[in-house]
């Protein structure tokens, strides 16, 4: 068991990964995207009630392949304006607002002049200012901009948004509130199990699960059944994809 944020999960998930220990939680981070993503909410004490409806699942874990080495994560990885509010995000801000902090950073970048970088997916390059390699949809703990992700799949959901202007992100914000992302122009949302990215201009910042991690070229790939992960049944009933629950049935 962990108790804690995302990041504090990011790094008891490593430690465990690749082993049959079952991985709990119990959340007490600022966005716990995570614990909300799979509807046990913001509450540890609520959380803990639901362990004994929990069930141990093989879920995918993803992989960051950089300069600086190769680490895990369980939610998601981010690169170019994400991961920027991250990095900038003042932690004595932080400890007040909470997560609503990184919204304050996040609409101070509007009007600023964005660093672009290349993405390779699936055989096709992109330029893009912003890259979302998620195996969750929650974001931030109060929105969903992956809406294609499951835990219990084995790929990413990549949302790539174009564009240098920042101020062209209100329009994609809309979009997020609205469930109309995938349908705009300037956006591509996509399924992969490896994604490539590399710097154009500028350094490229980079995290994973909400963490900072450093900047510059990376790789991201899917490390399936990496982490015997404790899920409630709520979430295993809507998210187990068809052709299990057909092999669930026939069983």
């Amino acid at each position: 068991m962990a108790a804690g944020g995302d990041g504090t999960i990011n790094e008891a998930v490593a430690g465990v990964a690749g082993t049959d220990v079952p991985f709990g939680f119990l959340p007490f981070g600022t966005a716990n995207v995570l614990s909300n993503e799979l509807r046990m909410g913001n509450n540890p004490v609520h959380a803990a009630e639901m362990l004994e409806h929990c069930t141990p699942v093989p879920v995918s874990l993803g992989r960051m392949v950089a300069e600086s080495g190769s680490r895990l994560f369980l939610c998601m990885a981010g690169a170019g304006l994400d991961a920027r509010i991250v990095r900038i995000v003042n932690p004595k801000v932080k400890s007040i607002l909470g997560k609503y902090a990184y919204w304050l950073y996040a609409f101070e970048q509007i009007g600023r002049r964005l660093h672009q970088f290349r993405v390779r997916v699936n055989g096709r390059e992109y330029v893009t200012s912003f890259a979302l390699i998620s195996r969750v949809r929650n974001y931030g703990g109060d929105i969903e901009i992956a809406r294609r992700a499951n835990l219990l799949e084995d790929h990413f959901a990549v949302v790539l948004c174009e564009g240098r202007s920042s101020s062209r992100y209100l329009k994609y914000f809309a979009g997020v509130l609205f469930n109309a992302l995938d349908r705009m122009s300037g956006v591509h949302v996509l399924e992969a199990t490896s994604v490539e990215i590399e710097p154009m201009e500028g350094k490229l910042d980079l995290q994973l699960d909400g963490e900072h991690v450093g900047y510059g070229a990376a790789r991201f790939e899917i490390v399936e059944g990496s982490v015997r992960l404790l899920i409630p049944a709520p979430y295993l009933s809507v998210m187990t994809p068809a052709t299990v629950r057909l092999q669930y049935e026939s069983f």
